[in-house]
């Protein structure tokens, strides 16, 4: 089977007319489709801009309801943390030590830049807690030249974590073999390895599943269902056993009378 050969790519200073290139007609053809790509593009750019205003509204929009729904929370006891442990990508970086002081945070918000596009921040607020005297600790985005003051971009920072004596969880548990500890699929050890680490914010998995999915809808994970399979109730697996004794019985008894006829 022959293949098709590769077409030149259009030269506006060249006449079309060599062997190997397209015939007039074709190259009047391929002209015309340029065009019309160049306008499908123009009107790609002006949808961006377009969808980018409606997200701004819509932003402005949802903002009470995300207030309220703070306020709401807050009524819950540890909302937050369960609604982190039961997400299947977030859980795997948590440690059981960082579940626990994780107990003292009270609010998540995500706070997108007014050019979306350009960043976003996730702010965590905590009660008094026995691990580090923060009240909020914050993890940034800039992921354009518009978001970065000093022009260094893409770029992410970190609040700095005043831990209290002896209760450094970073330093703890970055030591800490894996025992005992959930399969990880991730490049992160800790939850609070992955707060401090700014190294590549652009594929930062983490932060784009908080903002995209568990901050639009936290409930879903707070009231995620118990997929254990339940243990068969006992008066059922009596039933079961009874009636697989009475087949046996009525086999042997049929093998008997077979017996006797023969």
């Amino acid at each position: 089977m022959s293949s098709v050969p590769k077409r030149q790519k259009l030269d506006a200073a060249g006449d079309g007319n060599t062997s190997a290139g397209p015939n007039e007609e074709e190259s009047d053809a391929l002209e015309q489709i340029d065009a019309c790509q160049n306008e499908i593009d123009a009107l790609n750019e002006k949808a961006s801009e377009e969808i980018l205003k409606v997200e701004q509204k819509y932003n402005k929009l949802r903002k009470p309801c995300y207030e309220k729904r703070s306020e709401l929370v807050k009524r819950i006891p540890n909302f937050w943390v369960t609604s982190f442990i039961n997400h299947p990508q977030v859980s795997g970086i948590l440690d059981e030590e960082e579940e626990e002081c994780l107990h003292a945070l009270n609010k998540l918000e995500v706070e997108e830049f007014e050019d979306i596009k350009s960043g976003y921040r996730i702010n965590f607020h905590f009660d008094e807690n026995p691990y580090f005297e923060n009240k909020i600790l914050t993890k940034e985005f800039h992921l354009n030249s518009a978001a970065s003051e000093n022009g260094d971009w893409p770029a992410s920072t970190s609040t700095p974590i005043e831990w209290k004596e002896g209760k450094n969880l970073l330093k703890q548990l970055l030591t800490k073999p894996y025992t005992n500890k959930k399969k990880r699929n991730s490049d992160y050890k800790t939850f609070f390895d992955w707060f401090s680490d700014n190294a590549d914010p652009v594929n930062d998995e983490i932060a784009e599943l908080i903002k995209d999915d568990l901050w639009p809808n936290p409930l879903q994970y707070y009231l995620v269902p118990d997929i254990e399979v339940e243990p068969e109730d006992d008066d059922e697996i009596d039933d079961n056993e009874e009636e697989a004794f009475d087949d046996d019985d009525g086999e042997e008894e049929g093998d008997e009378d077979l017996e006797d006829e023969g």
